[in-house]
Parts: structure tokens; sequence; C-alpha cells
């Protein structure tokens, strides 16, 4: 029987607070990563940072549950980082968050252990962009670009990355589609287009291929993009089609969408918001991780 693959993810995590029903979960997406690839069939750990509180707590136990490696996690001093999720006429909507102690570079430890994977996954979140060509030097990269078009950006992101992958609802099938062939022509081997209700594209040398979503009544559709990614991820390290591989990440992804929270692990809130920042202050203010080795 073969092993399974092994992915490294690296970088964010927040709890979800879910202000108006006083509950949180685990989540970010390195950690939703982590999880959605181990439930895959991947082997996975997780290497960031938390602090010794509630939040914290409910992440590593969480990731643990899930059979994830946790033998990398860091407990700081300060706060875990958080986002605050809200529903606004009957959508959610991010109104808020504060980073924490999440934003960390990789240590010695840390890039010792990338050999035994056979990729590692971190994205815009997690502010590492500096180290991306060392981990391409070792192993596959993963990345997230989440929102974010940018010719410049994804010239200096795409050529580390062997899965560069888009959140691009709202975006109609010929945006997508060039948007995954500005990935492509800038040096990732993959690109990965979610778009919501409108399902998902992967083009890669095999071409291009496309999946229509699977309608469910979604209970809560955070975490839905990072089953995908994962899903994908671990499809094509197993070398599986990607007609197939992008099939069962849709299927993985209604599945997501029929649980509240990311992955689940409900937990009474217990988070000093005092703290919150907007996302647009989160992304002007936030300083790239700087090295500890």
């Amino acid at each position: 029987m073969p092993q399974p693959v092994k992915i490294l993810a690296f970088g964010d995590n927040v709890v979800d607070c879910y202000r108006d029903q006083n509950v949180m979960f685990p989540g970010g997406n390195c950690v939703n990563l982590a999880v959605f690839a181990r439930r895959a069939g991947a082997e996975t750990a997780y290497i960031g940072a938390v602090c010794d509180d509630a939040a914290g707590r409910l992440i590593r136990d969480a990731l643990r549950s899930e059979g994830v490696d946790v033998s990398g996690l860091r407990v700081g001093q300060g706060q875990t980082a958080y986002c605050v999720i809200e529903t606004l006429d009957g959508e959610r909507a991010f109104v808020g968050a504060h980073l924490g102690v999440s934003i960390i570079a990789p240590s010695a430890t840390d890039l010792a252990v990338l050999p035994g994977h056979d990729a590692i996954h971190t994205g815009r979140s997690s502010h590492v962009d500096d180290w991306l060509s060392h981990f391409a030097l070792t192993t596959r990269v993963s990345y997230d670009m989440a929102t974010e078009t940018a010719a410049d950006r994804i010239a200096q992101i795409a050529p580390c990355c062997y899965l560069l992958s888009f959140s691009g609802s709202g975006l109609s099938r010929d945006q997508a589609v060039a948007l995954a062939e500005r990935g492509r022509n800038s040096g990732a081997d993959w690109c990965l287009v979610t778009r919501g209700s409108d399902g998902a594209l992967l083009l890669g040398d095999a071409g291009l291929f496309e999946t229509a979503s699977h309608p469910v009544a979604a209970v809560d559709t955070l975490g839905a993009g990072d089953t995908f990614i994962a899903t994908v991820l671990t499809g094509l390290l197993e070398q599986t089609g990607p007609a197939t591989v992008l099939a069962n990440a849709a299927q993985a992804a209604s599945e997501t969408c029929m649980m509240r929270g990311a992955f689940g692990y409900a937990a009474p809130m217990a988070v000093d918001l005092s703290s919150m920042m907007t996302i647009d202050e989160i992304y002007k203010t936030t300083k790239p991780a700087t090295a500890l080795i």
C-alpha cells in the first residue's frame, strides 16, 4: 500500500469568533489546510504560534484531534490571533481581526523538517513571502493568494509555486481563466481558481480542467475554499488525474459547507476583542515575519 503524501502547513491561525452567537471555532488558512489535507488522506503537520489561552488551546486540541502533527507548534506570550465574524443582512461578514502572535518566521528546526515533506503550504495571510524561494529549494510550495490578483505580486510569488491558488468568487469564467493563465505564465506549475457557487478551475501542463459546485443547503461556507485547496494539493501530490482531483475537491467543499465553523470544534467565545483592527488596517500595518535563525 502506498505511503500517504506528507504536507506541512506553515503560518497563520486564528479563532473565528462569531460575535453575534458568542461562539468561536479554530481556523485560519494554514490550520484549515492541515486539517482538510489530513481528511483527504495526507499525513500533515502544522507549524505556527499560539498562546496558552483558551483560543490557543482550542486550536492545538482540535489539530491533535484531527491527527495533525503539532510538535512544531510554538506557544508565545500575548494573545492568540482571532477574526471576528458577524451575520449582516443574512450574509457572513468579516468585521475585524488581530494577528496576535501568529506571524512567525521559520526557525532552523522548522527548516530541517522540510525535506521530509512532499509540500509546504502557506499563503498571503502568513507573511512569509521572503522565505518562499528557500522553501522551493527543498520541497514543493503551495501558496494561497486569497483575493490578491495584482500582476506584480503574482510575478513575485508564482515562480516558487507548485500550486498557486486564488479565491475568485465573483469573477467570470473568462476572468478566472485569465487569472490562472497569468499565474502559469509567471512560473507556477498549477493554478487553482475557486469561484464559490460557480465551481472552480485548475490549469497546468495537462491543460485546463473545470468543475461545477455541489449545490447544498449551506450551513456555513467558512473553510470551503481551504477545503478545495487542500483536496487539490493532496490529489496532485498523489498523482491523481486533475479532473478527478477537482471533482473530489468540489464534493469535499460541499461537505464543509454543511457544518458550522471551518471544520467544527465550537467553543464558547473567550477572546478579548479590544485589540480588533479592520482587515485593511492589518494588511497596511503588519510587517513580514523576521528571521529567528
